[in-house]
């Protein structure tokens, strides 16, 4: 079964730096997006980065500049996130998305994100 691990939320000062990791198990795809999206508590969520197997990158444009996303395997991305600012506190989630013939959506679980003093 196709799970998606979580790593690397916590608690950082205003303007300090977070790196999140995610890793698919279970099952490679060949045509698929996969990234971050991020809520707050009574709130839509929202896209955060993605970045698709030919390595097209997207980013909200609350982010772009203070956050990069990157592939460090074929099914293991990592958000480096620079110059937190407390808005930028959610809950953030690991997406994968296939892209191809086979339609599918997949979430991880959430991990915490806090900016604060």
């Amino acid at each position: 079964q196709v799970r998606l691990v979580e790593s690397g939320g916590g608690l950082v000062q205003p303007g300090g730096s977070l790196r999140l990791s995610c890793e698919a198990t279970g099952t490679r795809f060949r045509l698929y997006v996969m990234g971050w999206y991020r809520q707050v508590l009574g709130r839509q969520r929202e896209l955060v980065a993605t970045i698709s197997n030919s390595e097209i990158v997207n980013y909200a444009d609350s982010v772009r500049g203070r956050f990069t996303i990157s592939r460090d395997a074929e099914m293991t991305v990592s958000l480096h996130m620079n110059s937190l600012k407390p808005e930028d506190t959610a809950v953030y989630y690991c997406n994968l998305e296939t892209t191809g013939w086979a339609l599918s959506k997949y979430w991880g679980q959430g991990t915490q994100v806090t900016v604060s003093s």
